[in-house]
């Protein structure tokens, strides 16, 4: 009997632990159990969101099994956005808010979206990113970054914190100790981040030593290698990071969350149950299972992992026990800073962003324009649109719509467009001259770039283009590139809406 008691402990302290997905826009039967049991938390994506009233319904029916249930997000706004998924961000990403480098915007900004996702009974959002994109050809950060140098990510990450929590949503920095300086995307592998300590102490630590003194009670690890603290596991699952570096060093108290366990860079080597016990092994509290293992069975495989693990002696139960606490504690934290901002009407209104326009305001003042740019704009004539379209990572949902096409043709009726991406061009030039210059002859060319100085297949287009059209106009939506002669550039800094729609007035001047 006292085995039975044991083993029903050890699975309340495995449930709580878990933060995971889920498919659908009602809370399944199985989650419902699970909060009963001990599940302490759950992550929402895109699939799981309608509408602004849904999303309240559905987190609603959660809570009614735990008033204290943490409901987890992973919503940067910009170019990662579950929220507004189907639509695009109505705020601009990171890399804008550094641009124009005014800290009261970017806390504003965060507070507008705070107080839509407290609306929507949201606790905890995965944001911000606290990594420096030092790596200009890094694949998984970029825009998602508020710049390349420590100062200007530190000024705006402890801003991004302050406003979102001044909402009632608790912030999580993220991925430590940085993931700004790697080639590889940590969906699928591996990367490696092979900086001396004093350089990671110099370049990557200040954004989240900001952090945690703007108040920050939670900080997700990333799925890295960092040789210089430990050249056999990466951070996520390395007792020397989670330890020594950041509750030790750092003196960090609250929440560890890891990244979502099922990407490549930790199961292509460990399988998602043996990364899981890992990483609380080596000091993670709550593991996100999010985007590809949202079902009933993986939640299972690895409630039995850790419990297994507890019983082979893989796993401290105090540990477990420890990370348990540590959820517990989030839980009240984030629920009593919900209730402040409810007391205090920071949910007004709803959404923030009907109300003042905070994120289209901010986007506006995130564009850049050069010279011969500003010789050519406005466009009196409905131009032809060419966007050039990469694969973009997985943090960046495939069904978020981007691009300034949409925006110009409710400017200018008549504007035309075509998206094209590497396998199109690879089948030779005539696919530019058919379906991006031919359309264009007589009027005016807009090409639409993401990120072209990281993809040489983009980078020729572009230039293909702009060689036979001196008079188009680039508008870059990612990390800007080296500009060309005397082409005209317009840089948006990321590929929200509001940054689509910010190009267009941009490219059409006041109406």
């Amino acid at each position: 009997m006292a085995s039975s008691k044991h083993n029903g402990e050890l699975r309340r302290l495995a449930l709580s632990v878990l933060q995971p997905g889920f498919v659908g826009t009602e809370a399944p039967d199985w989650v419902l159990r699970d909060i009963g049991d001990g599940l302490a938390s759950v992550v929402l994506f895109s699939r799981n969101i309608v509408s602004a009233e849904q999303v309240a319904r559905l987190t609603a029916r959660l809570r009614a099994e735990n008033p204290d249930l943490i409901v987890a997000i992973d919503e940067e706004a910009g170019d990662v956005t579950r929220i507004e998924s189907a639509t695009g961000s109505s705020r601009p990403g990171n890399l804008a808010l550094g641009t124009v480098d005014d800290p009261e915007l970017t806390e504003a900004v965060a507070a507008d979206l705070g107080r839509e996702l407290r609306a929507a009974g949201v606790s905890l959002d995965y944001a911000p990113s606290a990594d420096v994109n030092s790596n200009p050809d890094n694949p998984i950060i970029g825009v998602r970054s508020f710049g390349s140098g420590p100062d200007v990510v530190s000024r705006h990450t402890a801003a991004w914190v302050r406003g979102l929590q001044s909402s009632g949503v608790a912030a999580c920095a993220k991925h430590f100790p940085g993931h700004g300086d790697v080639a590889v995307d940590s969906h699928h592998d591996l990367p490696a981040y092979g900086a001396g300590r004093d350089e990671i102490a110099a370049q990557a630590l200040p954004p989240f030593r900001a952090a945690l003194a703007a108040g920050v009670r939670a900080v997700m690890s990333g799925h890295l290698l960092v040789p210089a603290y430990d050249p056999d596991l990466p951070a996520t699952l390395s007792r020397t990071i989670l330890r020594d570096l950041l509750r030790g060093e750092l003196g960090f108290d609250g929440l560890v969350v890891s990244d979502a366990i099922e990407m490549g860079a930790v199961t292509r080597r460990y399988g998602i149950d043996g990364a899981t016990v890992k990483a609380v092994a080596a000091g993670v509290d709550a593991i996100c299972v999010g985007g590809e293992s949202a079902e009933e069975a993986t939640t299972e495989l690895l409630v039995k992992a850790l419990a297994a693990a507890v019983a082979a002696g893989e796993l401290p139960e105090e540990r477990l026990a420890e990370a348990a606490g540590r959820v517990r504690e989030f839980a009240g934290w984030s629920a009593a800073l919900r209730a402040t901002a409810e007391d205090a009407g920071g949910a007004a209104g709803g959404s923030g962003a009907a109300a003042d326009g905070i994120g289209h305001l901010a986007a506006r003042r995130a564009v850049r324009v050069t010279g011969a740019a500003r010789e050519a704009l406005p466009l009196t004539a409905a131009p032809h649109v060419v966007e050039l379209a990469p694969v973009t990572n997985m943090a960046i949902g495939s069904e978020t719509p981007w691009g300034v096409a949409a925006p110009l043709r409710e400017r200018l009726p008549g504007t035309t467009s075509v998206r094209l991406r590497a396998e199109e061009l690879r089948e030779g030039p005539a696919v530019l001259e058919e379906r991006a210059l031919a359309p264009a002859v007589g009027r005016p060319l807009v090409v639409v770039a993401r990120d072209a100085a990281r993809h040489p297949w983009m980078s020729r287009a572009v230039t293909g283009l702009t060689t036979a059209r001196p008079d188009a106009i680039v508008v870059e939506m990612g990390l800007p590139g080296t500009t060309t002669g005397g082409t005209a550039h317009v840089f948006t800094h990321g590929a929200s809406a509001a940054s689509g729609t910010a190009a267009a007035e941009i490219l059409t001047g006041p109406r």
